[in-house]
């Protein structure tokens, strides 16, 4: 028991190295995609974004909490929301209670205020995804969606939505159309190239505008993630 919860206290510690190493290698490659996301949105306010995948196990939910921690970093107010209501990981990566969540906010048990939990990272709130409802599609694209989002920007700079794989659901199609862009994480030597496409054309006709892919787990001397502009 004591040895599983040392694994598992490590692999959540790796999940967070831009919290835990900010002078590594892979934290600087975090902070150069957040300054191509800058770049990417000069012409506009980014203040929702997704992100996402094409397939499962390709390392979205760690690139999201590392993006929103180098955010926050640079003093940023940012809510980070796990909106992957089928396999939620964020109440794991930051060990944190789950009993109420997003899909709390949703159906109307809790507003957002009690809902939302204050991170030991300076200026990063969190809202875990909450209990598993048997419609996340619908939830999603449903109006108390919207007044969260309204509501959220309120008093947050930047909030990121962690959503399922784009081939798997719908969801991260339907949350595209409420927020200003999304990002689409791949793995190297894993994510096939026609899956990739094929998410991204999903994710085209979307209102949100694409705003790159970033290449993790490629090998390189200076760090584990690259980062590719779609325009």
């Amino acid at each position: 028991m004591a040895r599983r919860k040392k694994l598992a206290k490590n692999s959540t510690m790796r999940h967070l190295i831009a919290k835990l190493n900010p002078r590594s290698p892979i934290s600087e490659q975090y902070r150069t995609i957040r300054t191509n996301l800058q770049f990417s949105s000069v012409d506009g306010n980014l203040k929702t974004m997704l992100v996402t995948s094409s397939g499962p196990s390709e390392g979205k939910s760690s690139t999201t909490a590392n993006l929103a921690i180098v955010f926050a970093q640079q003093g940023k107010k940012v809510l980070l929301i796990d909106a992957d209501m089928r396999k939620p990981t964020l109440h794991y990566t930051f060990r944190m209670d789950n009993r109420k969540g997003l899909s709390s906010v949703l159906v109307g048990e809790t507003n957002l205020d009690e809902s939302v939990i204050k991170s030991d990272v300076q200026d990063l709130d969190l809202l875990s995804c909450g209990p598993i409802p048997p419609n996340p599609s619908e939830l999603l694209g449903a109006k108390a969606m919207e007044k969260l989002i309204a509501d959220a920007s309120e008093f947050y700079d930047l909030i990121i939505f962690d959503t399922p794989p784009v081939l798997a659901v719908t969801d991260a199609q339907i949350l595209a159309n409420m927020v200003d862009g999304a990002l689409m994480v791949v793995r190297s030597k894993q994510t096939e190239y026609e899956a990739a496409q094929k998410a991204r054309d999903l994710l085209t006709p979307a209102k949100a505008k694409l705003l790159g892919v970033v290449l993790n787990d490629r090998e390189q001397k200076k760090g584990h993630y690259y980062y590719y502009g779609t325009n």
